[in-house]
């Protein structure tokens, strides 16, 4: 290692900052962040600089620097872009061994100042040693991603019951276990879900009784459309939890990639006419691996409320009485519009939105159709690719114009996707020349019409970042 990671205390400490522009300013305010006493010293000093400074009980010093300054500082930061000055102060900090930083110049540094995922109490540094500050950044995004905020308030509820747990428990491995198991059970779930007060006396009451439920609960997680990235933090930390994994045919094989190595997997798939296990066996093996103790993920396409048999698995798991949660994921109808470049709603086209299933559970389609014909009035219909021949038919019968736009999308929000656009009219015919396959999202409305003018996804550039 090039630097030995430390965390320090600065709370009431003198810091010196030589510098008095953007770049100083961004330090002044990680400094004042850590309760540092900011001493700063240029020549012109920017408001918000000079507030911070003051409110930190600190001083401004508008003018030269001098070595004098380095009296009883504790850190010091040279921020400019005067490069004989900067190099003054490191060399004077290396003489009385202050701790010196001299930003984007590692050559000249005793410390430096990593990458942050704030998550107070919780802390964590990300450091490329001064070569790749960028580099550092970006893996700090990627961690930031993975750790909800809500983890800086499981590590005070920790911390104001560390001396309980260690009057507790004598021997040192029976507290990393229960730790452990406080750390990844429902006391840790009710501080994600907000529920501090609670997640404080269930953790009371385990450690009266010196143990932790290791009970199995069930995670009813939607998946999105597609993209892996539309996942949700949440969905993607329970995820991980998992011991099991039930997942479908509408979940993209990277998004189940995700789980655990070590999770046992399980495919529950169903097409339209083939389930490979039916919806009451599902609800029998959630309930059979919960009673287990085990973690279950129930991964579901899309959102597990929007058409997605959710309200019927968690029936049975309250029957059951076993715990669960339920996860909102991006529903198809938004994904693959958005993919499109299909706005659902536009103050020109269409003040309003419909969310229907093409397939009923009788294999029927006997929709309101009187109700879908409003002209501003845009229709998303759901697994409706058998059933679009008399989708179609049925909207012109029941007054919706032949010549309304609509679009069937395939594969939404994927490297896959497909989207083919027509009128009701003449739609099957252009099917027949360019066929989809399911999974398929249909969206009808005069808002189709728009995807000419703001389609974009087909045309990213994933090297540039631009269409």
């Amino acid at each position: 290692m090039d630097f030995l990671p430390l965390f320090t205390d600065l709370r009431n400490k003198p810091c010196l900052l030589v510098g008095g522009g953007q770049v100083a300013l961004r330090k002044a305010r990680l400094l004042c962040k850590s309760g540092a006493q900011l001493r700063l010293v240029a020549h012109e000093i920017l408001p918000e600089l000079s507030t911070l400074c003051m409110n930190s009980g600190g001083e401004c010093i508008r003018g030269d620097y001098g070595d004098h300054l380095l009296d009883e500082v504790f850190l010091v930061i040279a921020a400019t872009d005067d490069e004989a000055l900067n190099k003054q102060v490191s060399a004077a900090c290396h003489a009385r061994q202050i701790p010196v930083n001299v930003v984007d110049n590692p050559e000249l540094c005793s410390v430096i100042l990593p990458a942050i995922i704030d998550r107070s109490p919780l802390v964590i540094a990300v450091s490329s040693g001064g070569k790749s500050p960028v580099l550092a950044r970006m893996m700090r995004s990627r961690l930031e991603a993975s750790i909800p905020a809500s983890f800086g308030r499981l590590a005070q509820l920790v911390g104001s019951f560390r001396d309980a747990v260690k009057a507790r428990f004598d021997d040192i491995e029976e507290r990393r276990h229960f730790w452990e198991q406080t750390l990844q059970g429902p006391i840790a779930e009710m501080v994600f879900a907000g529920k501090d007060k609670v997640a404080a006396e269930m953790l009371s009451k385990a450690i009266d009784k010196a143990e932790v439920s290791a009970g199995g609960e069930v995670y009813l997680i939607g998946a999105g459309p597609g993209d892996p990235d539309l996942m949700t933090f949440k969905a993607l930390r329970l995820l991980q939890r998992a011991d099991v994994v039930l997942y479908d045919r509408l979940v993209a094989p990277a998004i189940v990639d995700m789980c655990r190595k070590d999770a046992e997997r399980v495919y529950v798939g169903k097409a339209r006419a083939d389930h490979a296990v039916p919806q009451q066996d599902i609800n029998k093996l959630l309930v059979k691996y919960a009673k287990e103790g085990k973690k279950v993920a129930r991964l579901k396409g899309g959102d597990p409320f929007i058409f997605g048999r959710g309200g019927e698995e968690i029936e049975e798991l309250a029957e059951e009485k076993i715990p669960f949660q339920v996860v909102p994921g991006i529903t198809a109808a938004s994904g693959c519009a958005s993919y499109s470049g299909i706005p659902l709603t536009h103050r020109d086209y269409a003040q309003s939105v419909r969310f229907v299933t093409g397939h009923l559970k009788d294999h029927s389609l006997n929709l309101p159709w009187a109700e879908l014909v409003h002209p501003t009035q845009t229709v998303v219909f759901y697994m409706g690719l058998v059933g679009l021949p008399s989708i179609c038919a049925q909207l012109i019968a029941h007054g919706r114009g032949g010549d309304t736009p609509i679009a069937v999308i395939q594969q939404g929000t994927t490297p896959q996707q497909k989207v083919v656009v027509a009128t009701l009219a003449t739609m099957i015919e252009r099917l027949a020349k360019e066929p989809v396959q399911a999974p398929t999202l249909i969206i009808v409305g005069e808002v189709v019409k728009l995807r000419e003018k703001l389609a974009w996804y087909e045309h990213y550039d994933l090297a540039n970042g631009a269409v």
